[in-house]
Order: C-alpha cells, then sequence, then structure tokens
C-alpha cells in the first residue's frame, strides 16, 4: 500500500508540469495528422490488404520520440530532486521503505504518461479507422499493449537513472546521455560494428548476432516487439527471417525486459545505499 500512496502522490505531482501537457498536445495533434495521411496515402495507392494493420506500425513509428523525450522531462528529477531538495528526508519519514518509493515513482510517473499516450493513439486510431473504413482490432491492441509496456520502460529507466546520484544536474546529464547513446547514436555504433566484423572475418555479408545488437534501444525493441504481437506481416516481419534461432520479433520483447528491471535494480542498490 505505500507504494501506491507514494505513486499516488507522485502521479499527481506530475500532471502539474506545463512541459508535459504541451508534449502531450503536440503529440495528440501528430497522431491525428498521421492517421489522416496513412489513410489518404493508402486510399490513394489502392492498398487495401494491409491497411488496417499498416495503422498501427504507423502510429507506432512516432512512439519512440514522444515517450523518450517526455520521460525524460517527467522522470529525471524523480529521485534526484526529492534528494537534492531534502523532501525525500520527509517522505522516507513516512512508512515507505526506499523500494516504495522507487517503485511508487515509477508507477505514478508511468500512468503520467500512460494519459497521453493513449489518448493520442485512440484519437489517432479512430480518426485512421473511421477514414479507412475497416478495423484491425487484434493489431491496434497489440500496439496499446506494447505502448503501455514500452512507457513503463522507458519511465523504469529514467528514474533508475535519477536514483544513481543526489544532483539533478547529474541525473539530467545521465538521462540525456542515454538517449543520445541509445536513441540518436546507436546506428552509428552498428555501422561501424558490423565493418569491424567484416573486416575481420573478410565477409561481406553482416554477421547474424548484428540483429541482437539493433533491438537493444528501447523503441527499436518496442517496434519489433510490436511485430511479434501482430499475426501475419506487412513487410517488417520478413525482414527478421533467418537461421539463427534468436532472428526473431520476440527478441524485441525480451529487450525491453532488460530494460524494463536492469536500470531500475541498478538505480535501487546504489539508491538503497545513498547516505541522505
Amino acid at each position: 500500500m505505500s507504494t501506491l500512496a507514494v505513486a499516488k502522490k507522485d502521479f499527481q505531482d506530475a500532471l502539474r508540469s506545463k512541459a508535459l501537457w504541451g508534449l502531450s498536445v503536440i503529440f495528440i495533434l501528430l497522431s491525428l495528422l498521421i492517421a489522416y495521411v496513412f489513410a489518404e496515402f493508402t486510399t490513394e495507392m489502392g492498398i487495401e490488404e494491409q491497411t488496417a494493420k499498416g495503422l498501427a506500425y504507423f502510429l507506432a513509428s512516432q512512439i519512440g520520440l514522444f515517450v523518450s523525450i517526455t520521460a525524460i522531462v517527467i522522470a529525471y528529477k524523480a529521485i534526484a530532486g526529492e534528494r537534492e531538495s531534502g523532501s525525500i528526508k520527509i517522505l522516507l519519514s513516512l512508512p515507505h521503505t526506499r523500494r516504495d518509493v522507487l517503485l511508487g515513482k515509477v508507477l505514478g510517473r508511468s500512468a503520467t504518461l500512460v494519459v497521453p499516450t493513449l489518448i493520442g493513439l485512440v484519437a489517432g486510431a479512430a480518426l485512421g479507422t473511421a477514414l479507412m473504413g475497416e478495423v484491425a482490432p487484434v493489431a491496434l491492441g497489440a500496439l496499446l499493449l506494447m505502448s503501455l509496456i514500452f512507457v513503463l520502460t522507458y519511465i523504469s529507466i529514467m528514474v533508475g537513472l535519477s536514483a544513481l546520484t543526489g544532483s539533478t544536474s547529474r541525473a539530467s546529464m545521465l538521462t540525456i546521455g542515454f538517449f543520445f547513446v541509445f536513441e540518436l547514436l546507436w546506428g552509428g555504433v552498428l555501422v561501424g560494428i558490423s565493418w569491424i566484423s567484416r573486416e575481420l572475418s573478410f565477409v561481406s555479408n553482416d554477421p547474424e548476432w548484428i540483429y541482437i545488437l539493433a533491438q537493444v534501444p528501447p523503441s527499436a525493441a518496442y517496434t519489433t516487439g510490436l511485430t511479434a504481437l501482430i499475426p501475419g506481416d506487412i513487410g517488417l516481419a520478413d525482414e527478421t527471417a533467418a537461421d539463427a534461432f534468436y532472428q526473431t520479433p520476440w527478441v524485441g520483447v525480451v529487450m525491453l525486459a532488460f530494460w524494463l528491471v536492469v536500470p531500475l535494480a541498478i538505480g535501487y542498490r546504489q539508491f538503497s545505499k545513498a547516505d541522505l
């Protein structure tokens, strides 16, 4: 119950963020625009078989950037801010353990981000469905489920990083650094690894294990995991077809599970030993 009490208070506090609502309005409007453009594009091109599933993937394409940036905005101070201001001592003077505080922060900030995410996706899906005159309930259900998991995962990462330090400036550096490395620069890292591997092996093709490294960014794992939950394919699944047992879209789900647990566990370990 202590965890839920912390989560409830944290949810109410996070809702006051003007930056959150500014980003949320942009995301909702963008979802509607993307759904409209997709519906008009598929109608003009005469694509009928994959339209409903394609809408789910098309909407998913914008989730990564919105969730990652918004998660940084609302979660980088989750623990570091409380420690820097000294309010963490008041919070822990109540019947809350450090684990309660950490998990409560994750649940509270996740609930805060879930609200605009679901509104944007539902609004976009509703508009696209109305314009196309068809619906893919399984695909859209998978989109909503994976988006909820993705939100929880990214908030868990940000709160875990925030728990590593008692300085909001260092927390911002850690969270923004994570975004730059794993969301913006990772493609370049893969190119470098691929080139070195081909040079050392004297082959022209990328090694099969590069597929796993490609799923390291949480947003990439989210998109790949979505492919695993939607029956059939719209062309994305074929790209992952290979002989290696690990070249499956379910690797994306496994990678999300890794990001959900490991950074938070590391953050809790550091937070539990910190001198407040």
